[in-house]
């Protein structure tokens, strides 16, 4: 009886999941998206004793470029006018990881073959006269502004002060990014340090000009963006602190263990090694392994009789597909035989759940919580636009990498769970705590209900982990919030009120009037903390 239930029921998530999709700008409702300002200051020191750092361009590995979809590739030449042969440079280390990819390191040089594959390109190495397949985010044009050490071509101001601040950066530690607001222009982002308020990010606008060139003060213009970064590596100018070194750049995500299995991804599971179990979840163990005793994974092993290998397999094909830099990549399956092997990105610091609970997340600052919130509404803005409802949102279902990074993972998989107990009516391991009311009482699941968990899970995170409804059993919560009921601002954690009335908004009775992830996305990304400083001048 459970199963025909959980059946029918997701029959009628299919049929009420809003196939037409969403509509933008529905949600007119505005917000204090600003702290409090900072004076800008004057200018900056002209200490000729500061100097460029020697260890300029290491690598470290850390968070992804964010924000943006990366399933399509840049497939045309910067400078197509300059050469029929097309060159491109290696940005990062990558070690071959099957007899048809290519090894390389940092600065090699690569002449593209063929770049019509959407995340492998066909190259012949420059040095080694090796052929073979390259990931394209490795690259970039040779000679370009993407192949600077110091460009870092998709990374938002957030992400921009959560890669400077790392504590192996010395002061005037840089990076430039393209302006979120002058489509035109540029930002440049430099760590710096002040005695009353210790380490911090300045960030300075790069305006163009109409002949091309570039300038951050009038009386101080360069013909180009590497002529204006190697003179502030000279001397201050007016910034806060010389131009010491590039921050190091994040690796990119590679989405395939190899480039064999990026159209054949049921692998077989003699080439899975489990190494040491993390956890257990409703439906099955998670495991720290390794792909050909090479490559870090995670493995969910889904015990017998949860799913129908055919439903999962289907769902699993739709997950695969989708691709964002705030989404845990799934790797391969293995299906052949039960338990099923969910093969997907190893993320080393767990769930967003526990890390909060019993991690150093424990100790996050107010400022890493609005990063973290940013990350999610990033990553289900993406899955917003294309249609797909993950159904299960909540602190358990984030991952946390390095440097605090985030990313949704399960996205689909409540769909095809075939058990009794997850059904909305049965038993407690359905999460009524985290689901809309409509999709619990109706079983109308859609990004709006999704909105409703990311509330829920909006007050997990600002309470560092704290059950939704303490005290409440699942009946209660549901007949309390028929009657109007929601959780209140909590009193123990800082949770500022415009904060706490946009969670009000995400669990508006109608779905229609929840705000959409776009909205969301953005007012964490431009959610200003008190400590932050706004862009600053350089006097003439």
């Amino acid at each position: 009886m459970g199963n025909k239930c959980c059946s029918k029921r997701q029959d009628q998530e299919l049929a009420l999941s809003y196939p037409g999709g969403y509509k933008k700008g529905e949600n007119s409702f505005t917000s204090n998206m600003s702290g409090p300002k900072h004076s800008n200051g004057g200018g900056g020191s002209l200490d000729s004793r500061y100097t460029p750092d020697p260890n300029r361009g290491q690598l470290i590995k850390g968070i992804p470029k964010g924000g943006v979809d990366i399933i399509r590739p840049r497939t045309t030449p910067l400078h197509p006018g300059l050469s029929t042969r097309r060159i491109v440079v290696a940005l990062y280390n990558y070690n071959a990881r099957e007899e048809t990819d290519v090894s390389f390191v940092k600065g090699d040089r690569m002449e593209v073959l063929d770049d019509t594959e959407s995340d492998w390109w066909r190259v012949v190495h420059l040095k080694t006269r090796q052929e073979g397949l390259i990931p394209w985010n490795f690259v970039a044009e040779d000679r370009s502004v993407n192949s600077e050490d110091w460009f870092f071509e998709n990374v938002s101001r957030k992400e921009a002060d959560k890669l400077l601040l790392a504590a192996e950066n010395p002061r005037g530690t840089f990076l430039v990014r393209p302006s979120e607001h002058n489509p035109n222009g540029f930002s440049l982002s430099v760590k710096d340090w002040e005695e009353s308020r210790g380490y911090h990010v300045k960030h300075y606008k790069i305006k163009p000009l109409d002949n091309g060139g570039y300038y951050i003060a009038t009386n101080q213009t360069f013909p180009s963006l590497p002529a204006l970064v190697l003179a502030y590596s000279k001397n201050a100018l007016g910034l806060c602190h010389v131009l010491s070194s590039p921050c190091p750049k994040p690796q990119p995500q590679v989405w395939d263990l190899g480039p064999e299995l990026r159209d054949k991804w049921e692998i077989n599971r003699n080439e899975i090694q489990l190494i040491r179990k993390l956890g257990h979840g409703n439906f099955g163990e998670v495991y720290y392994g390794k792909w050909r005793n090479n490559i870090e994974v995670a493995v969910k092993t889904l015990r017998e009789g949860t799913m129908s290998t055919q439903a999962f397999l289907q769902e699993a094909t739709i997950m695969k597909k989708f691709r964002h830099s705030r989404l845990v990549a799934l790797y391969a399956v293995c299906s052949k035989e039960e338990p099923i092997y969910i093969v997907q990105e190893y993320m080393s610091k767990g769930s967003l759940l526990d890390y909060l609970r019993t991690g150093d997340g424990q100790f996050l600052q107010f400022e890493d919580l609005i990063y973290i919130a940013a990350q999610v509404a990033s990553g289900m803005e993406y899955l917003e636009l294309k249609q797909l409802i993950h159904r299960d949102l909540a602190a358990r279902n984030v991952l946390i990498g390095e440097n605090n990074v985030a990313k949704i993972c399960d996205f689909g998989l409540a769909r095809v769970i075939a058990d009794d107990e997850y059904c909305p009516k049965q038993g407690s391991r359905f999460p009524v705590k985290w689901t809309a009311p409509e999709a619990i009482v109706y079983g109308k699941f859609s990004i709006k209900s999704d909105v409703w968990s990311y509330g829920i899970l909006l007050m997990e995170l600002f309470t560092y982990g704290q059950v939704p409804y303490p005290g409440m059993h699942s009946r209660e919560v549901i007949e309390q919030i028929e009657r109007g009921y929601r959780m209140p601002k909590p009193t123990n954690h800082t949770l500022p009120d415009d904060i706490y009335s946009l969670m009000l908004k995400c669990w508006d009775a109608i779905p229609e009037k929840r705000p959409t992830f776009e909205f969301l996305n953005h007012y964490f990304q431009n959610f200003t903390v008190t400590s932050e400083v706004p862009y600053r001048e350089v006097q003439d």
